[in-house]
C-alpha cells in the first residue's frame, strides 16, 4: 500500500491534495484495492458547493458502488474527464491520473480535521 505524505486523509478513504485555494481529491490506494476493478465514476456536483463530510459523487466497482465524500468544504471546480473513458486509472494511479475532482477549499482549517499518513495507517 502506497500513503503519500503530502496528502490529508479522510476515514472514508478519500485523500486530498491542496494546491494553493484549490485541491485534487480522489480515493485511497487502500480503497481502490478494497473496491476491486473499478468501472464507472460518476460526478454530477460540478459547480456546487459541498459540505465537507458530504456526498459528492459515487464510484462504480464490479462488485459494489460506493458514495465519494468531499473532504473539506469548497466548490466542485472540474471533474478529470479522462475517467469516463479509462475509469481504471483509479486502480492503476489512484494519487495521481485516478485524480477524481478539482476543487476550491473554502476553509482550510477544515485541513486539520483529516488524518496524516501516519494517521490513516493506524486507523487500517
Amino acid at each position: 500500500m502506497n500513503f503519500p505524505t503530502n496528502l490529508r486523509y479522510t476515514n472514508e478513504h478519500e485523500w486530498i491534495r491542496v494546491e494553493g485555494d484549490e485541491a485534487y481529491v480522489g480515493i485511497t490506494d487502500y480503497a481502490q484495492s478494497e473496491l476491486g476493478e473499478i468501472v464507472f465514476v460518476d460526478v454530477d456536483t460540478i459547480g456546487e458547493e459541498i459540505a465537507q463530510g458530504e456526498v459528492f459523487g459515487s464510484i462504480e466497482a464490479v462488485k459494489t458502488v460506493s458514495d465519494l465524500n468531499m473532504p473539506v468544504t469548497g466548490e466542485v471546480l472540474e471533474f478529470n474527464e479522462a475517467l469516463n473513458d479509462q475509469p481504471e486509472a483509479v486502480n492503476n494511479d489512484p494519487y495521481g491520473e485516478g485524480w477524481i475532482i478539482k476543487i476550491s477549499v473554502k476553509d482550510a482549517a477544515e485541513l486539520d480535521n483529516l488524518l496524516d499518513a501516519s494517521g490513516y495507517q493506524a486507523i487500517l
